[in-house]
């Protein structure tokens, strides 16, 4: 009987050893899980911008590969391809990504994306940001985009009259409004027009006389910034686009020099000095879209993944670009700011 209780309680150790150690090991398992179960193959990613080179959405893309378990030039190869606001190089990059048979195309803005679209209609397309893609033409609904492209749209254009409304908390004696945008080679009805239509629509009701100025084709930001002057405006609203993105120091230095309280659609431009800027969180559309690649590689199709919208928008001011503008901030905006740079 002793002999039968020994034996009994050495089973319930070693039982309880087991539990033990089989715990232990999925505890080790378990954050490499992800990891472990991605196809056992390098993935090609052609990554066309439309930009002359990367920015902090870019690092946020690659980082949240890295969350998902993606190493570059170990289980992925990214091919970065910068346009340089070329958009004759942008449809030969496009083209190229297409020799190289990448898996997946990742893009953002409307004339990328549109230069990925026309290049294949097979290989599957991620839209980091895209101004409204359905009026565009880009997808068919958000719900079911239809074809090889899905993404992110970047809603921007909507947010015209809020921000009309922050200029006019901003500098409540203003009358003229300047807009200022690069609508090169996007055609009629492109983000551009809608950016200045909603702007107009939303101006008037608060008593703001609109005038817009385009970069126009050549992209002479110098000559648009001095056709703006003339119009003598009282605040600025800058559309975003790479363009306007890659001469943000020229375009700041200007409302500074003018003493112009500066609106932007992505808190980048007021990092680089200017005023104000309310809208989505670009680097989080670009983390959306690096899950929308891992779902991809993984063996979804681009149409059965809806287009997603910005749910996270962040009022961003920069009180030193007041200070040279001669600006003082309400308190209340200032509280309101999801970040000031000061």
């Amino acid at each position: 009987m002793a002999r039968e209780r020994i034996q009994d309680s050495v089973v319930a150790c070693s039982r309880r050893r087991f539990i033990c150690a089989a715990a232990a090991a999925a505890a080790v398992v378990a954050p490499t899980l992800g990891l472990a179960q991605l196809p056992k193959k390098v993935f090609r990613i052609g990554y066309l911008n439309l930009r002359s080179g990367p920015n902090s959405s870019d690092e946020a893309f690659i980082q949240r590969l890295r969350e998902l378990g993606y190493e570059v030039d170990r289980n992925i190869i990214v091919e970065y391809r910068w346009a340089d606001n070329d958009l004759a190089q942008l449809e030969q990059q496009a083209d190229e990504l297409v020799r190289l048979n990448v898996d997946v195309i990742v893009t953002a803005v409307t004339p990328a994306v549109q230069a990925a679209k026309k290049a294949t209609s097979t290989i599957p397309i991620v839209m980091a940001a895209a101004a409204d893609p359905v009026s565009t033409g880009l997808i068919t609904s958000l719900a079911h985009p239809g074809g090889n492209l899905t993404g992110f749209s970047f809603l921007t254009n909507d947010l015209a009259a809020k921000r009309i409304q922050l200029l006019r908390e901003i500098v409540p004696s203003a009358a003229r409004v300047a807009v200022l945008t690069w609508g090169a080679a996007q055609g009629s009805g492109s983000p551009s027009e809608q950016l200045v239509a909603q702007t107009v629509a939303a101006g008037r009701q608060l008593g703001f006389e609109i005038s817009h100025v385009s970069i126009g084709d050549s992209g002479d930001v110098t000559t648009a910034l001095e056709a703006m002057a003339r119009t003598r405006p009282q605040a600025l609203i800058v559309q975003v686009s790479s363009l306007t993105y890659e001469h943000r120091g020229v375009i700041v230095d200007a409302a500074r020099r003018m003493h112009l309280p500066d609106m932007y659609e992505t808190r980048l431009m007021v990092e680089a000095g200017g005023l104000v800027s309310y809208g989505p969180d670009v680097d989080e559309l670009y983390r959306g879209a690096a899950t929308y690649v891992d779902k991809i590689l993984r063996g979804a199709r681009p149409n059965d993944l809806p287009v997603e919208q910005p749910t996270k928008f962040e009022l961003v001011l920069n009180l030193e670009a007041a200070k040279s503008r001669g600006i003082a901030i309400p308190p209340a905006l200032l509280r309101r700011a999801d970040k000031v740079i000061r």
